[in-house]
């Protein structure tokens, strides 16, 4: 046929089934009053953790945790985190643990820590800092917990030791010691030990000096040179600035004094001061927005980072330390039905696609109601299709017969023949899985029909196959009349398809688009209200049109289905003129053909099929199904490409 006959059951047909398999009972729930969509999603860092009806819910269930935020699902508005808003840091090193959420904690934490700097994660610089300002020494040694903030307290410390000097890390100077002056001349008149030699261990001057202070003094007079023990190699003071100031990666400056280090990078933005490799000060932002390796721009605030990442695909925002916050690169799949089970033509269609995940050849189908199996499926295009890389999951329908199905599901023993022998053919084939296509079925075999489902995806599943489902996209209004329980079906499977095409079709009493933007996606809107998981949901497409035929009175005489590629042609040769239609969301064309009636159809475009794409990305769905495979111009593809 033409066009894959996945249409909207109509209602009086659905009640023409029922009643030929007397169902009787009554629907007594409503289902629009039980939604069970999820609207909200936690996040752990970037990743989702867990979605729930109510934002309420969602904090109190992100609040068990650390580095948790709230979404609401649609349009990803971010509504709640923990994060933390400061940071507390000692000379350059910190961990999770020195996080918090007000400043009065990071104080509080701050005060118990000898050189405490405490950064607001979402401003420029520190908001308070201690830092080493002297250092004691004995003799040539010290400690790393020999240095003080203040020269009171570095005396303090050393009252208690002999042979004590302090160095002003600000000058690099010696500014005090407790020697006498017989202890300082008996150190002059020693063996000379220190010389002053240049970073490579070359000698600068010729001279060696007993007394510290002596060679300390001299060294000061040449830059970077460095004051050794000759007799250990230890180096005892170096005279080259320890803190760097550095900008887009490049030194800017060199200080002594982290003071004036801080005060000249304040006046440059995106500026940092680093020593030995820390960085003890910055005003660069803590949040950067990346693409694959490419740093895009950097921020102080998160909702900065993210209105800007959110317009960029496969981007993400991480922090200062590494942590990834927030992404969107999940990719959308896209599945092809090709309609036909010829190796020849499928390999047309798929040869055309970009970035194609999933292919499903129209291989199998119910024969009869014994569970015989017609088979057409073809080994040649499993190894054809894979160095692609796309999955093959082959189409299996029950010819759209709904008293073969009903005699089918009423025999045991046909169900498991025919159950066996599918799963037995798709393990030999090495496929993914399969794609259940059964359609027209009467509503009185709902229940037949789950368990068939719940048989056939068991027994797929213990040979390692995957099992979709198509599913109409009906009416919540009757979908509980149908032979469909969206609930119960998509809670066995792995995947369930969406057709939401077909709105208006072959059958349909007035003209109108084969598919309203806004009624595809009131459908994606009913079946999460089915409580049936995001990523469990692709959204079928057409890549095809219905044209009418309208007679001089305003009747329907007839309609055909036009092929998405063939448009512009058409357009082209019948000279149809287009006019936007607020209602689909489509162009609606018209034009007069030779047989004397108005024709009309609602064009399927690549600005249309974007708009459905739109649709799948706004509820996060797990991709696009398309009905069918070469129906569609090859340049589509390209846009697909870039926008999954």
């Amino acid at each position: 046929m033409l066009i894959r006959n996945k249409k909207q059951i109509v209602f009086a047909l659905v009640i023409a089934l029922q009643a030929g398999c007397a169902m009787t009972t009554a629907v007594t729930v409503d289902a629009a009053s039980a939604d069970q969509t999820t609207k909200y999603r936690v996040y752990q860092n970037d990743k989702a953790i867990k979605e729930f009806t109510t934002s309420t819910s969602a904090i109190a269930y992100a609040k068990q945790f650390t580095y948790t935020h709230v979404e609401k699902i649609t349009g990803r508005e971010w509504l709640w985190d923990n994060f933390p808003h400061f940071k507390v840091y000692e000379n350059g090193v910190s961990s999770p643990g020195r996080e918090f959420a007000t400043l009065a904690e990071a104080k509080q934490f701050a005060s118990k820590v000898k050189f405490a700097q405490i950064r607001d994660l979402e401003k420029p610089g520190f908001v308070q800092s201690v830092y080493p300002a002297y250092r004691i020494y004995q003799g040539d040694k010290t400690l790393a917990n020999w240095s003080f903030a203040t020269l009171a307290e570095a005396k303090k410390a050393a009252a208690a030791y002999g042979n004590i000097h302090i160095i002003d890390l600000s000058t690099n100077q010696w500014v005090w010691d407790n020697l006498n002056v017989t202890q300082e001349e008996v150190q002059r008149a020693s063996t000379p030990v220190y010389s002053i030699e240049a970073a490579d261990g070359t000698p600068l001057t010729d001279k060696t000096y007993g007394y510290l202070l002596d060679a300390i003094r001299a060294s000061l007079a040449l830059p970077n040179s460095n004051v050794v023990n000759t007799l250990t190699g230890a180096v005892v003071q170096t005279n080259k600035p320890s803190f760097d100031v550095t900008q887009s990666g490049r030194v800017v400056g060199s200080y002594y004094s982290i003071t004036k280090a801080i005060a000249f990078a304040n006046s440059l933005s995106g500026a940092s001061v680093v020593k030995d490799g820390l960085t003890w000060w910055t005003n660069t932002p803590y949040l950067s927005v990346t693409q694959g390796d490419n740093v895009l721009r950097s921020f102080h605030t998160r909702k900065g980072a993210i209105q800007f990442a959110s317009q960029y695909s496969n981007s993400s925002i991480s922090t200062a330390d590494a942590r990834v916050i927030w992404d969107n690169t999940k990719e959308l799949k896209l599945l092809g039905w090709n309609g036909t089970a010829r190796t020849n033509s499928i390999m047309t269609q798929v040869s055309q696609t970009q970035g194609l995940d999933y292919d499903s050849p129209s291989w199998f189908e119910l024969a009869s109601a014994d569970g015989t199996l017609s088979d057409y499926s073809d080994p040649a295009l499993v190894t054809a299709l894979a160095p692609s890389g796309i999955k093959l999951t082959p189409l299996v329908s029950n010819q759209f017969d709904s008293k073969l199905t009903s005699a089918f599901l009423r025999d045991d023993a046909a169900k498991t023949k025919f159950i066996n022998t599918l799963v037995g053919k798709l393990k030999a084939l090495h496929v993914a899985g399969v794609n259940v296509d059964f359609e027209m079925m009467a509503g009185g075999d709902r229940a037949l029909y789950t368990e068939f489902i719940r048989s056939l995806t068991k027994a797929a599943h213990g040979a390692g196959l995957t099992v979709s489902i198509d599913l109409p996209r009906g009416d919540v209004k009757w979908d509980e009349k149908t032979a469909f329980d969206h609930n119960a079906l998509a809670g066995i499977v792995d995947m369930v398809m969406i057709m939401a095409y077909d709105q208006h079709w072959t059958g349909s009493t007035e003209a109108g688009s084969v598919a309203e933007l806004s009624w595809v996606e009131e459908g994606v809107k009913q079946f999460l209200a089915y409580g049936i998981p995001r990523d469990k949901l692709m959204l079928g497409v057409p890549f095809y049109v219905r044209e009418w035929s309208i007679d001089a009175i305003g009747n329907l005489v007839g309609n055909r289905a036009l092929l998405m590629g063939d448009l512009p042609t058409i357009i082209q040769q019948t000279g149809a003129v287009g006019t936007y239609d607020p209602i689909s969301g489509q162009n609606k064309y018209k034009y007069t053909g030779s047989d004397g009636y108005t024709h009309v159809f609602w064009a399927e475009t690549a600005d249309s099929v974007k708009a459905r794409l739109t649709i799948a990305k706004k509820y996060d769905l797990a991709g696009l199904a398309a009905w069918r495979l070469g129906y569609e111009p090859a340049s589509l593809w390209t846009m697909l490409l870039q926008q999954k």
